[in-house]
């Protein structure tokens, strides 16, 4: 268990971060220290979710961590989503202090395998909906400063007053 270095666009070993992962194709000894590596670091980042690729391994594995609901998803993807969306603020810890809207689905399903090896599904709704789908980007090679609208409407903002931000409105980080 570590907590490892969150690859920073624009820093080394950032083209990882433009890469489609890799499919995880067993749940060994490798896989759960990665499992618990992902857990460690987003959250010593305090940070809703993290990807594999964002710690510079190029496999489909995600952690999220909203509300103190920790999920891991193994391999996920969207299978049923709403046809509601809402703009919302979003950060990224490979951009940090960088912030701007983007328009997300507000529930989505998520199909994958757990930490252990087994099939499983997650609804998701708002917040944590938002988390899985700005995660997954990641393991496709997109940034939510990709799926912004306006470009112009990114923004910097301070650590203080991103924690204020978080605590007051539970944007996405």
């Amino acid at each position: 268990m570590a907590v490892r270095p969150v690859v920073a666009l624009g820093g080394p070993n950032d083209a990882v971060l433009n890469q489609k992962a890799k499919k995880v194709r067993r749940v060994d000894d490798y896989t759960r220290q990665l499992i618990e590596d992902l857990i460690d670091t987003v959250r010593a980042a305090h940070g809703a979710g993290l990807a594999a690729p964002q710690i510079n391994v190029p496999l489909r594995a995600i952690v999220t961590n909203v509300e103190d609901k920790l999920q891991v998803v193994l391999n996920p993807e969207i299978v049923d989503e709403s046809d509601e969306e809402l703009e919302q603020d979003e950060g990224c810890l490979s951009i940090p202090g960088w912030w701007g809207p983007v328009r997300r689905k507000t529930r989505v399903t998520v199909r994958g395998l757990s930490r252990t090896g087994k099939p499983m599904k997650v609804r998701a709704e708002d917040m944590e909906a938002r988390c899985f789908q700005h995660e997954i980007d990641h393991l496709n090679g997109i940034l939510f400063i990709e799926r912004m609208d306006d470009r112009s409407k990114l923004y910097k903002v301070t650590d203080e007053e991103k924690e204020e931000e978080m605590e007051e409105e539970h944007v996405f980080a």
